[in-house]
């Protein structure tokens, strides 16, 4: 099991990690209500601030909604599997920088829709072409695909752009290691959607449509995310 490293959690951190373990365990299931606050607190041993802290960054995750009158009901939950690769506490990490890169990728694919070069075009159809054949291989193809986005980084024209990327490089190749992964157990057909974003993302840039491509990496990575849950996304 890989442990990225981390801080110590808060008390509501922990409630966190424990009411996302439950989730994910089956304890609480998809489309069911959560205890009332008050009961939860005590089943957690908390107080109900500390709960509604835990309960706030599960909504915050789209692991909850709350419903007027109702109560918390639980809309998704990580793949089962995600546990035989990371611990629960290292999930709300991975979706933090997924959400990260969603913001500046989609930035930096707009600026290289307009400024890529010739030579960027041409590393970007290169590493597109041998992602593909990573994936009619069954292999993760994790190194083209931080490539693909390192070039899309480099083309920006952009040096804090690229600069922030290789900061990332760490969390982005683990990301993508645990996302592939999951592909190849679950349904290895699912390469061919991850191409396909991919590809959109290639067309964008070579057009150079900036909105489109904006559009096309913000799809990809909130994509790439929500493939390790289950449930409503």
């Amino acid at each position: 099991m890989i442990e990225p490293t981390k801080p110590e959690p808060s008390l509501a951190g922990e409630v966190y990690n424990r009411l996302l373990s439950e989730i994910t365990s089956g304890s609480y299931r998809l489309n069911t209500r959560l205890p009332p606050e008050g009961e939860l607190a005590k089943i957690c041993g908390v107080s109900r601030p500390v709960l509604r802290d835990a309960l706030a960054r599960l909504r915050e995750d789209g692991m909850i909604a709350s419903r007027r009158g109702s109560g918390n009901y639980v809309l998704r939950r990580p793949e089962s599997a995600v546990l035989d690769f990371v611990p629960i506490s290292s999930i709300a990490d991975i979706h933090r920088c997924y959400e990260f890169r969603i913001g500046v990728e989609s930035a930096t694919a707009a600026w290289a829709a307009r400024r890529r070069s010739h030579v960027d075009l041409e590393d970007l159809e290169r590493v597109h072409l041998k992602l593909d054949d990573d994936f009619r291989r069954n292999k993760l193809g994790v190194e083209a695909d931080r490539e693909f986005h390192s070039i899309i980084a480099r083309a920006s024209g952009n040096r804090f752009y690229q600069k922030v990327y290789e900061a990332l490089q760490q969390q982005v190749s683990f990301g993508m290691n645990l996302s592939r992964s999951l592909t190849l157990q679950s349904d290895p057909s699912r390469h061919n959607v991850v191409f396909s974003e991919h590809q959109a993302i290639l067309q964008a840039i070579q057009s150079g449509s900036e909105d489109d491509a904006a559009a096309a990496m913000k799809q990809h990575i909130s994509a790439a995310r929500d493939r390790m849950f289950v449930g409503e996304t």
